[in-house]
């Protein structure tokens, strides 16, 4: 298939009831979840939101305090908890894919859509956002170049569909997902 269509990765998961969106930071996981769920009917859930309400604390708070290892230690618990819902819509953090078992839980208990964004469109989505401990240091540009290096791979691995978001809306994207969840194994 071309870049401007979505395109299958290796292995099965087209019949899985739920929806893990995976990708970097500012790709649109949360806003083309949302979306989703809606349009499907299912219930939305954003693993970071989540985390925020059962700690009572942000996540650049939670990495001040704990750092990211205690973080993630916290996203690994509530991606089990979340992964193991039927029919849902989930919206993972960008670096949810780090841990072994979290990739495992994701790859075997629903279907996985890897939201390809470019390095550009990283940069321009997570401009000025205070909300991203990663990205507090003097070159954002880099450390999400760093960040998308590292984790490409992973997503790639951990993903049954790759959707290119470059030229797409949000109902573009939400609506190419469906088409794929409607297709026949």
């Amino acid at each position: 298939m071309s870049e401007a269509t979505a395109r299958p990765a290796s292995g099965d998961g087209g019949s899985a009831k739920s929806v893990f969106l995976v990708g970097c930071m500012g790709a649109g996981k949360s806003t083309v979840g949302r979306q989703l769920a809606r349009s499907l009917n299912r219930p939305f859930f954003d693993s970071d939101r989540v985390i925020e309400e059962r700690t009572g604390a942000s996540i650049p708070l939670i990495f001040e305090r704990e750092g990211e290892s205690g973080f993630r230690e916290r996203e690994a618990q509530v991606i089990d908890e979340l992964t193991a819902q039927p029919s849902i819509v989930l919206a993972t953090g960008g670096g949810a894919v780090l841990l072994p078992e979290n990739r495992e839980h994701l790859r075997h208990r629903g279907l996985v859509v890897y939201l390809e964004a470019t390095l550009n469109q990283l940069v321009e989505r997570t401009r000025g956002d205070r909300s991203r401990p990663l990205l507090m240091n003097t070159d954002p540009r880099e450390r999400l170049q760093e960040l998308l290096q590292q984790r490409d791979p992973l997503y790639r691995g951990v993903a049954h569909l790759i959707v290119p978001t470059a030229h797409r809306t949000v109902r573009q994207l939400t609506n190419l997902i469906a088409m794929e969840l409607d297709r026949p194994c």
